[in-house]
This record gives C-alpha cells, structure tokens and sequence, in this order.
C-alpha cells in the first residue's frame, strides 16, 4: 500500500470526537486523527508488513501514522540505531507502550535494551525500559527467571522517580514479573516489601500497589492452577 493510500484511509477512519477526549487519559499528540487503536490494527494487518512504509508514516507524525508504523515494520530491518531515533520521538505514553508491545519487544536486543533505557534521563525513554521489562514478562513464555530477575535491581533503583510515567511503568514491570510464576511472584513480593522500606512517596505507592494485586487471591490463585508443580523458593 502507498503512503497516500495509508492517509486517506486514515482520514475515513477519523473520529474527532475521539481525538478530543485523548487528552483526558494523557494522550497528547501533535496532530491526531482519533482513530481507535483496535481500528488501526485491523488496518495494520491489511496493509501487512512493510519496512519502508513504516519509516516514511514514522516521519509523518501524527499519532495514527506513528502507531501503524510500529504495527507493520519489520523486526528484522529495525536496526539499533532506529530504536534510539524512535524512542526518543517519544513524548507521550500511548506512543511508546504501543511501539514496545509492537515492535521494540520482538528485537533480540530488548532485555538489552530494557535495562539501558531504565537508567535513561528521559522521562518516556525510562518508561520504555520498564514497559519493556512488563511486556515481555507476558510475551517470552519460555524466559528463564533469571532474566526477570536482573530486572529486580534497576526496579528498585528507579522507584524513586516521582514522574508520573516513570513511576506507573515501574510499577507495571514490577507486577507483570510477579505474575509470572510462583517463584516470580515470592521474589517480587520480598522486593516490594523492600521497596515500601524507601522514605520516597513514589516508591512506598509502586510497592503498595504491587503488593495489593501480586498478594490478591485472584493473582495467587491463577499462577498456582498455571504452575502446580514449581515449588515456592525457600
């Protein structure tokens, strides 16, 4: 499909009303179109994968164009170079938790990258690091632990960061870890517990917010129906 074809589209699909209403949840473009994401991924799929289709609606930046871009690039042309160009376009929450669940968390380099980016000074390049760590907490079923585990660290590290952005993906990536497995969430509850320890206000509402989902009845109920044989570390 030709990028003219992509925008035309686009525009049929507008709902300004939708677009109006973004702002309330922090969504806040330069140019938007209001089209529903579970719309552009029905477009996404039409249009299929394409590499250079991606970087020219990536350059267009309107919301729609840099979304479809992360849904139809290609994982194995995106270089290195092209995640730090993309991250730091960055500059509201929607944009790079739809480019990290996307794109950036199929990269062979994500955990890589995850870790780098959370000691990043920008606010929503650290988000990526952290949104990363929570995606693929859900999306790479056949992680060891221990890769979820290096994460702790830089958790912790980070739960100071009052930044609104920051302190919800930290948190995010805290909770998604500890739903993992059994062993996952004994190991995530000892370091929200270390985490509330911490005379910051940002740290002590990322811990006790872990604390109420990873220790509900709900969350402690479904990883022991989905891991019944794995043992509770001592």
């Amino acid at each position: 499909m030709e990028y003219e074809e992509v925008i035309t589209r686009l525009k049929d699909l507008s709902q300004n009303k939708s677009a109006e209403q973004m702002a309330r949840f922090g969504i806040t473009p330069k140019k938007a179109y209001g089209v529903k994401i579970p719309d552009l991924r029905i477009f996404a799929k039409e249009i299929g994968k394409d590499h250079q289709l991606a970087a020219s609606l990536w350059e267009s930046d309107i919301r729609e164009t840099r979304i479809l871009a992360c849904m139809i690039d290609e994982p194995k042309m995106v270089t290195e170079e092209q995640m730090e160009q993309w991250a730091m376009d960055f500059d509201y929450w929607e944009l790079c938790d739809q480019c990290c669940m996307n794109l950036f968390e199929k990269m062979p380099i994500a955990y890589l990258k995850a870790v780098e980016w959370s000691f990043r000074d920008e606010e929503f390049v650290k988000r990526a690091g952290f949104a990363l760590m929570a995606r693929l907490a859900v999306s790479d079923k056949n992680a060891e632990d221990t890769k979820f585990e290096e994460f702790f660290p830089h958790i912790i590290r980070e739960s100071t960061d009052g930044r609104n952005y920051v302190k919800k993906a930290v948190n995010w990536a805290l909770r998604q870890i500890g739903k993992r497995n059994i062993a996952l969430n004994e190991k995530a509850l000892e370091v929200s517990k270390e985490i509330h320890k911490i005379d910051s206000k940002s740290a002590k509402w990322i811990a006790s917010d872990a604390l109420r989902e990873l220790e509900s009845e709900a969350v402690q109920k479904r990883i022991k129906i989905r891991n019944p044989k794995k043992r509770v570390r001592n």
